[in-house]
């Protein structure tokens, strides 16, 4: 007989918690408080990002008895990540069935959570997830795994030395210091810089355009006619926000001459490359990087029909803009197909690592060794590959220069600049908790060796007898 599931969240959390307590999870902490100079509390580990990286990662080291964690998320409660806020699709692009952030844990997948709140029949009418039920999950995600956070908190500045790791935080509670061991960046697609704008649109009239990532007023381009610039998920997400807001005309223009028609990471999704990029050279890792920016993901099925059945809707290929200018309230585009002249511009022109736009990271910039430092393709030396962080097995910064900065390694990137260095496992729902499983391995492995006098001096001082003396009786002789 088929096991019929939960009928309610509540009797799914139950069965969760039956499934750690046969596991015996979470296990006893380990880790001996550290207290700094002045007596005060440090962290074991502090997580800037409270979405779906954070919580992954914050879960996976309680796994292991690592719970002296707390996270840091600038956006209020409920609004971490970009599912509320910038992202725009109906659904996600991943298929349903991805277990994603449950680190093994049936009862608490997707799957799960949305049988027990719809029923079975739901899940299996349901095509892909809807974007605002995932933010729901991720909510529910946060409750009963209970990680310690702090919302509405921004990093302001990241510092350390050779014994730990200074964050200077602005919140509620004012501006503050907080020392911790190690550092998880899980900040996000924009985390090692922001969305990338192409040079010549900064010196454009702000009025007339925004980047995707931005708050656009949708309700304020009704009637208008609109360019989305841009060949992926991003732009056909917004020309579609557009449409249905009731603009006049949507016009997508896309530089590329043909629109990319197969998502070649598919092809990159199985165990082996989730565990074992890290292990390859760099000029295979940069290849493979290269090749999937080069071909291109293309936006999913269900969303370019979105956006394709609105009969006021245009695409163009091989429309590269050149230039904008401001003429007679309008924005007028020169193209490589000829002039246009618009309303607004959205650019859908995706993220870019850019350490200059991280002001708050300037500090970890000045000493981080870069892949530049250590590879680049050739042809490739203006590639923005080049700016991303060259990590170590652990995620974990590397100096540039040995010995100038030796608080880098207690510093983990969990978060897109990442790709390079280990592949998709710090951001993409797929890979998601292999990345946090790594990292929670590193994280204890390393708090480990530096207690080791700790744990030397625990396991010589420990006395609890396995055997009384009274089990048996000497015999005095042959």
């Amino acid at each position: 007989m088929i096991d019929p599931g939960p009928r309610s969240l509540e009797e799914l959390e139950a069965r969760l918690a039956r499934d750690l307590d046969l596991l015996t999870l979470p296990p006893a902490e380990w880790v001996p408080p550290r207290p700094d100079e002045l007596g005060r509390s440090v962290l074991d580990v502090a997580v800037v990002g409270a979405g779906m990286a954070g919580l992954t990662a914050a879960f996976a080291l309680r796994k292991l008895g690592i719970a002296n964690v707390r996270l840091f998320d600038r956006a209020p409660a409920g609004r971490e990540g970009p599912w509320g806020t910038f992202a725009r699709m109906e659904t996600l692009r991943s298929p349903k069935t991805l277990t994603g952030p449950a680190l093994g844990f049936a009862n608490l997948t997707f799957r799960a959570w949305y049988e027990a709140r719809f029923g079975r029949e739901a899940w299996e009418a349901l095509f892909r997830i809807p974007r605002l039920q995932w933010l729901d999950y991720l909510t529910w995600y946060r409750r009963v795994t209970n990680p310690s956070v702090e919302n509405d908190t921004t990093l302001t500045r990241l510092s350390g030395d050779a014994d730990g790791v200074t964050l200077n935080l602005e919140g509620p509670e004012g501006t503050r210091a907080v020392r911790a061991r190690r550092v998880v960046l899980a900040n996000g697609r924009d985390g090692l810089g922001g969305p990338f704008i192409p040079p010549f649109w900064r010196n454009v009239d702000k009025r007339f355009w925004a980047h995707a990532h931005e708050t656009i007023d949708f309700a304020d381009l009704a009637g208008k006619t609109v360019a989305v610039l841009g060949a992926g998920a991003g732009a056909v997400d917004n020309a579609a926000e557009a449409l249905e807001s009731g603009a006049g005309k949507v016009y997508m223009l896309v530089r590329r001459k043909q629109l990319p028609r197969v998502n070649k990471s598919l092809a990159a999704g199985n165990a082996g490359i989730l565990l074992g990029f890290n292990d390859l050279s760099d000029e295979r890792r940069w290849a493979q990087n290269q090749y999937i920016a080069d071909t291109a993901v293309p936006a999913p099925h269900n969303s370019m029909l979105r956006c394709s059945r609105h009969a006021n809707f245009s695409l163009l290929t091989g429309c590269a803009v050149e230039a904008a200018r401001v003429e007679g309230g309008r924005l007028a585009l020169d193209t490589t197909r000829g002039p246009a002249v618009v309303d607004f511009v959205i650019l859908a022109t995706g993220f870019t690592v850019d350490w200059a736009r991280r002001p708050e990271l300037a500090d970890l910039a000045r000493h981080a060794l870069l892949w530049r430092d250590r590879y680049v393709a050739p042809g490739r030396e203006g590639s923005e590959f080049a700016e991303h962080p060259y990590l170590g097995r652990d995620f974990q910064f590397q100096e540039r220069t040995p010995g100038a900065a030796p608080w880098l390694p207690r510093v983990h990137a969990f978060n897109y600049a990442a790709v390079l260095s280990h592949g998709r496992v710090t951001g993409d729902i797929p890979g998601i908790s292999a990345g946090a499983e790594r990292l929670a391995a590193g994280i204890a492995g390393a708090l480990f060796a530096e207690d080791y006098d700790h744990h030397w001096q625990r396991l010589q001082s420990f006395e609890t007898p396995e055997l009384l003396g009274d089990e048996w009786t000497e015999a005095e002789g042959f």
